[in-house]
């Protein structure tokens, strides 16, 4: 693996792309996951030398410090665990660290993870999805940012709103379940709520939003929040591993595969595209596995290009 990618990945600066060929390569080999660790522990330390200096101004002591630092590295530990082995859960920092940075989290292509948030709040993350949160949440809101799907059972906490930040809607929440899906890549943000109350906000604002009843969901379409009643509660089962596809065009069908699997599809027979497909797969399958069984019904060929990772579809 090249150093500087490494680190680019290690200090949090890393594209989507590089995210996933660094995470591809820690899963290949458990040696390059100890070649990982040992680099992330030189990065941490090199940050926290220089938190010290900034800190230690007659203030904190060594003592702190120290514990800080055991602390802190146990944490990177725990995010790396929930980001390559999915559905092991998180619980923030010991109580006398819950005031330390963000953490965030990547799930990659094709995988999908499950985590606590410091308030006993649940959270399922699906592929290429990146949840940011604190150690503790403090203020008037508990803040966590996404891009991607995420699955959430809130904590509830009538004093203490819990905002899901997205790049287009924010959703307040008291105490509830919901999905949202909002990926950056992607044009598609939707907000699913299954029990409880949710509110959307647009960014920045603070004055009443659209508030959705149980068994609703909510679509961004032209700038504007459209919204329904939930169809398929199968949808939502990408929590235990399913990809469920409702009625869908094949178009559609392809567009998730592309967003799950961080695939680039593309299709030279056209007339497929327009057909209609319902089932259900299990996400560690993998795109091909779904394209095996989708071309029992809509016959087409299809080959992969490993170099550019793209699927052709003849």
């Amino acid at each position: 693996m090249d150093h500087k990618l490494l680190q680019k990945y290690i200090s949090g600066n890393a594209t989507e792309a590089e995210k996933q060929r660094v995470t591809e390569w820690m899963l290949a080999d458990p040696e390059n996951m100890r070649e990982y660790m040992a680099q992330r522990k030189l990065y941490d330390i090199s940050v926290w030398r220089t938190d010290a200096d900034v800190m230690d101004n007659g203030v904190q002591n060594k003592k702190r410090l120290t514990m800080r630092r055991v602390v802190l590295e146990l944490v990177k530990i725990a995010a790396i665990i929930v980001l390559v082995w999915g559905g092991i859960s998180y619980f923030g920092t010991p109580e006398e660290e819950k005031k330390e940075s963000l953490q965030s989290i990547y799930v990659p292509a094709g995988q999908r993870a499950e985590l606590m948030l410091a308030d006993g709040t649940k959270v399922w993350l699906n592929s290429r999805t990146t949840l940011t949160f604190p150690g503790e949440f403090s203020g008037d809101t508990r803040g966590v940012k996404l891009d991607g799907e995420g699955y959430f059972a809130v904590a509830r906490n009538e004093e203490q709103p819990f905002v899901v930040e997205t790049n287009k809607c924010n959703v307040r929440v008291l105490g509830t379940e919901f999905n949202v899906k909002a990926y950056e890549t992607d044009s598609v943000w939707e907000t699913a709520l299954l029990q409880g109350s949710v509110e959307l906000l647009l960014p920045g604002s603070v004055a009443d939003g659209m508030r959705l009843e149980p068994n609703t969901m909510v679509s961004l379409k032209a700038n504007k929040l459209v919204k329904s009643s939930i169809k398929e509660l199968d949808y939502f089962r990408w929590r235990e591993g399913l990809i469920c596809f409702y009625n869908i065009t094949v178009r559609e069908m392809f567009e998730k595969l592309e967003l799950y699997y961080g695939v680039d599809i593309k299709v030279n027979n056209q007339k497929i595209l327009t057909n209609r497909y319902t089932g259900k797969f299990r996400t560690s399958d993998g795109v091909e596995h779904v394209l095996r069984v989708l071309r029992l019904k809509h016959r087409f060929n299809y080959t992969r290009d490993d170099e550019n990772n793209q699927i052709i579809i003849n």
